[in-house]
């Protein structure tokens, strides 16, 4: 695993790294290179409709009167009229470019199943200073030569990165809040500077309990700086004992509508790749894709389409005056859980070697309200759940059971809501013995 492969240099540059960063960093403000849209704003950006002209792979551009380099992914089916997410993936210390885009933009490429525009950006000297603030200049820089090129849409802008990459990441929170529309860092610190970083921009840390190379303290710092600005409420959340190998999850209450803060502290050391249940990372076993994918994903837009709606005027044949037929409709059953209870249908939603993502939904059949709902599944042989959301499972692997999450057990009549979740195994045999009950 190349960023694991990076992690002796890494231990051995950071006492460098943080000497250099303890006098401050110089940041450049938003001035006139920030891109001009923010997170209220709902537009679609210059490229849209454009024939592109960029491709996927490495890209050079002129930023700050240097050469700088970044690796973009642009999804499969690429529709010009459709505007996509966008993804900044940073580099840690002496990592590259290559790494994050070896490794799926930290696994999240496998997840956004082609709705997303991927970058990796080059640090100067493997690493992101940030002086004078060159790299909030590349970043504005290349998000303007993608937006004039492709089709984007300005209220899906997002970063994640690992430790120097992670500073970064919570550089540009700082920096650009009305243009980014929310971070992930994990295991960072502040490293690349805080320009501004009074305003409210959702926030997802990562931490290891007992990090050697950037203590946990500095990512709770990160995450406090984000818990003021969003309004939510002040807490200390629980974290995992040594030796459980496992990580806690935990969603900050009181924040702003729009701009939640979320914390998961782990049982590990400085690694982006954490498994529960192993002290061994792992890119394609760790939890750590799924619940950033879950988190970034929340973030729905509703960007108008770029294709205006068909203009075909209405029939002109009147419906026809046939009297309905007197025989009463057929009372067959609802199809699935218990008569008149609740049913549910799963679906596979992406794939890669060794690994899927799967979504369930719950649909209320009954003529009333459902208040609470139990989904039984069984995995096929080799397949084991490694992160879930929108519900709480009791067991991994063969039977499992899933309940409801506090804020959707409660279903209307013919109201539905999902489940989601990342797991090992080829996920070509879907869950069997698929029922739902509710109390």
């Amino acid at each position: 695993m190349t960023r694991h492969r990076q992690l002796f240099s890494f231990i051995a540059g950071a006492a460098v790294l943080l000497a250099a960063t303890a006098g401050g960093v110089l940041n450049g403000g938003l001035g006139a290179t920030a891109v001009a849209a923010t997170n209220g704003t709902l537009a679609a950006t210059a490229g849209c409709g454009k024939a592109p002209t960029l491709a996927s792979g490495t890209r050079t551009i002129q930023s700050s009167g240097q050469s700088r380099t970044y690796i973009l992914r642009i999804p499969d089916g690429y529709d010009r009229n459709n505007p996509y997410r966008l993804v900044f993936g940073f580099h840690w210390l002496n990592g590259s470019a290559s790494n994050v885009a070896s490794a799926g933009y930290y696994g999240l490429a496998p997840l956004s199943n082609n709705t997303t525009i991927f970058v990796a950006p080059q640090g100067i000297n493997a690493g992101w200073a940030n002086t004078n603030g060159r790299d909030l200049t590349l970043f504005d820089d290349i998000s303007r030569q993608i937006e004039n090129d492709l089709c984007v849409d300005t209220t899906q802008r997002f970063a994640l990165g690992w430790s120097y990459g992670g500073a970064m990441s919570y550089a540009v929170a700082c920096a650009r809040p009305t243009v980014i529309r929310a971070v992930a860092v994990l295991s960072g610190a502040n490293l690349s500077g805080c320009s501004g970083g009074t305003q409210a921009v959702p926030y997802f840390g990562i931490h290891g309990i007992y990090d050697s190379v950037l203590n946990i303290s500095q990512g709770r710092s990160l995450r406090d700086t984000f818990v003021r600005n969003n309004g939510c409420t002040a807490q200390s959340p629980r974290e995992p004992a040594r030796g459980s190998l496992t990580h806690i999850t935990t969603t900050y209450a009181g924040c702003r509508a729009g701009y939640p803060v979320q914390w998961a502290a782990f049982d590990g050391d400085h690694t982006p790749s954490p498994v529960d249940g192993s002290s061994s990372p792992n890119d394609s076993r760790t939890w750590t894709s799924g619940e950033i994918w879950r988190f970034f994903s929340q973030f729905q837009s509703t960007t108008p389409p770029t294709t205006a709606p068909p203009t075909t005027p209405p029939p002109t044949t009147p419906p026809p005056t046939t009297p309905p037929p007197t025989t009463p409709p057929p009372t067959t059953p609802p199809p699935t859980g218990q008569p008149g209870d609740c049913a549910a249908t799963y679906r596979l939603i992406t794939s890669w070697p060794g690994g899927f993502q799967g979504e369930v939904t719950v649909a209320n059949t009954a003529a009333a309200t459902v208040n609470g709902w139990t989904v039984g599944l069984t995995l096929a042989s080799g397949q084991a759940i490694s992160s879930l959301w929108g519900g709480t499972n009791t067991g991994t692997t063969g039977t499992v059971t899933v309940r409801n999450a506090a804020y959707n057990g409660t279903l209307a009549p013919n109201a539905s809501t999902t489940f989601g979740f990342t797991a090992t195994g080829n996920g070509a045999t879907p869950p069997g013995a698929i029922t739902c009950t509710s109390p």
